[in-house]
């Protein structure tokens, strides 16, 4: 087999475990969350898990950031969204904003559980500890990634649907609406302008560079310092 395919399929082994906990434990959190707060409907689905089979679109969680990383190296995907009815929490705008937040909460802690996870490598056996660091590395990495997207204010995002909840009632709605909008942003930013900037040798002032990547650079020291590993 040829080398540059067996390195691929090591990396794709070694990211989809990782990827797949990140992206449907973070739509587990939300279920959770609304659950205490509340809202039954994810719980009558048979949705207040943290198994992920329960949230896995296979679109989403499986196709499509797999192909991204393929051929990007960038991680991006989503789960089968929790079902919420906003109405039914008790306190409904707070405890929706509570619901976002649990979802790049849930990210952050995996992060930190998967950084804990290296001091434990000593116990395995020489042939897969460096298979299972590394998925333990992709764990840290991937959940920050993810943390870090759901941290920026727009709309179809976890601190945009914060945002909605702090504004007034008709600026919540105007805001809300711009999620088409928002996509498109985002899409831009994160596929369009990385390949414009790479090409005219501007990658310094490449958008996701310091919307995503810093940002979760920087959390990586942090997680690094507090969990013993620098």
């Amino acid at each position: 087999m040829d080398t540059s395919i067996q390195e691929l399929i090591v990396r794709l082994s070694v990211m989809a475990i990782p990827m797949v906990l990140a992206i449907t434990l973070h739509e587990a959190a939300h279920a959770w969350v609304a659950w205490k707060l509340g809202d039954d409907t994810a719980y009558s689905q048979g949705r207040v898990s943290f198994n992920p089979g329960k949230h896995i679109d296979p679109i989403g969680t499986i196709l499509m950031p797999a192909t991204l990383f393929l051929f990007t190296g960038f991680v991006f995907g989503w789960a089968k969204p929790a079902p919420i009815t906003q109405s039914r929490l008790r306190r409904p705008r707070r405890d929706m904003a509570l619901v976002a937040l649990s979802g790049p909460g849930m990210n952050f802690l995996l992060a930190i559980v998967f950084a804990l996870l290296l001091h434990t490598l000593f116990l395995l056996p020489a042939s897969v500890a460096d298979w299972v660091g590394q998925n333990f590395v992709a764990g840290i990495q991937i959940n920050l990634m993810l943390g870090v997207l759901n941290m920026l204010p727009f709309p179809s995002l976890d601190a945009g649907k914060v945002i909605e909840q702090m504004l007034p009632y008709r600026q919540a709605q105007w805001f809300a609406a711009q999620e088409v909008r928002g996509n498109m942003i985002l899409l831009t930013i994160f596929f369009l302008l990385p390949y414009l900037f790479n090409k005219m040798g501007l990658s310094a002032y490449d958008p996701y560079m310091w919307l995503v990547r810093w940002p979760t650079s920087g959390l990586w020291n942090v997680i690094a310092t507090v969990t013993g590993l620098s």
